[in-house]
C-alpha cells in the first residue's frame, strides 16, 4: 500500500525533472542560434519594447522610419532593436511572430537613447500589472533622450508615473478611459501626437508614421525627414499634421 502512494509522487517528480531539462535545453539552443544585432556606437540606440499582442502598425511604422535613417549620409543614424521579456518569438495581435534581440529581464542591454512603446492587446489591463516591465520602463527613462508611445502604449508609460508632469495623448477612442484611469494627467485629444519634454505620445495606427517622422525632424531637420518620408511614399509636411508641442 505504501508503494502505491509513493509511485504517483515519483512519477510526478520524474515528469517535472524531464520538463525542466527540456526547458533548459531549449534555452541553450536559443542562445546557441542567437544573432546579436550589430550596433554602430556612434548612432542613437532605439529600443522597441514589445509583448504578446503588440499591434503590428504601432511597431512597424516607427521601426520602418527609424531603420531607414541608416541610409542617409552625414547624420547620426539610429540602431533599431527589439526588447521583450523573452528571447522566444513574440506573437502580435495580428499573428505575426517577431524574434526579440534582447531579453530585458536577463540580458545586459546597450544604453537606450530612445524607447518606443507600441500598443498591445493588454496595454490597458494586465500589462499594467507587469511590475518587471514597468520597472524596466522607469529605469530606461532615467537615461533616455526620448520616451515615445503609440496608441495605448501611453498607458504603461502613464502607469509608471513618468507622464505625471507632462501633456500626453493616446488612441482617440480610448481617451476617456485614459482620463478615468489617470485623472491627474494633462491629457490632450484632437491631436495626432503630443511632444512635451522628452516624451512623445501618439494616437497610433497609421499616424504612428507621423509621430516617428516628427521625431526625425526634431533630430535631423526638414530635408532629411522629407527624404525619409519620400522613401516610404509619405507626403510629409509637419504644418499639416495636427499636433501639440509644449515648449
Amino acid at each position: 500500500m505504501k508503494f502505491t502512494h509513493v509511485l504517483p509522487f515519483l512519477l510526478l517528480t520524474l515528469f517535472s525533472c524531464q520538463e525542466n531539462k527540456i526547458a533548459q535545453e531549449k534555452e541553450v539552443e536559443i542562445e546557441r542560434t542567437r544573432v546579436m544585432p550589430e550596433l554602430n556606437t556612434e548612432n542613437y540606440n532605439v529600443a522597441f519594447l514589445i509583448m504578446d499582442g503588440t499591434f503590428n502598425t504601432e511597431f512597424t511604422a516607427p521601426f520602418d522610419i527609424f531603420q531607414h535613417t541608416k541610409y542617409r549620409e552625414n547624420i547620426k543614424a539610429m540602431n533599431t532593436f527589439i526588447v521583450a521579456n523573452t528571447l522566444e518569438p513574440i506573437t502580435t495581435f495580428e499573428g505575426v511572430r517577431i524574434l526579440p534581440d534582447y531579453d530585458y529581464t536577463k540580458d545586459e542591454l546597450p544604453k537606450i537613447d530612445i524607447l518606443v512603446v507600441p500598443s498591445a492587446e493588454h496595454s490597458m489591463d494586465s500589462d499594467l500589472k507587469d511590475t518587471v516591465m514597468l520597472d524596466f520602463i522607469k529605469e530606461v527613462d532615467k537615461r533616455a533622450l526620448y520616451m515615445t508611445s503609440h496608441c495605448d502604449g501611453s498607458f504603461p508609460l502613464a502607469k509608471t508615473g513618468i507622464l505625471d508632469s507632462v501633456a500626453s495623448t493616446t488612441f482617440p477612442s480610448d481617451v476617456e478611459n485614459y482620463r478615468k484611469m489617470f485623472p491627474d494627467l494633462n491629457i490632450k485629444d484632437n491631436v495626432l501626437f503630443v511632444h512635451d519634454g522628452k516624451y512623445i505620445t501618439s494616437a497610433g495606427g497609421a499616424k504612428s508614421f507621423e509621430a516617428a517622422l516628427y521625431l526625425c525632424e526634431v533630430l535631423y531637420g526638414k530635408e532629411i525627414t522629407k527624404s525619409l518620408a519620400k522613401g516610404l511614399v509619405i507626403d510629409w509636411d509637419l504644418e499639416k499634421v495636427p499636433h501639440l508641442t509644449v515648449q
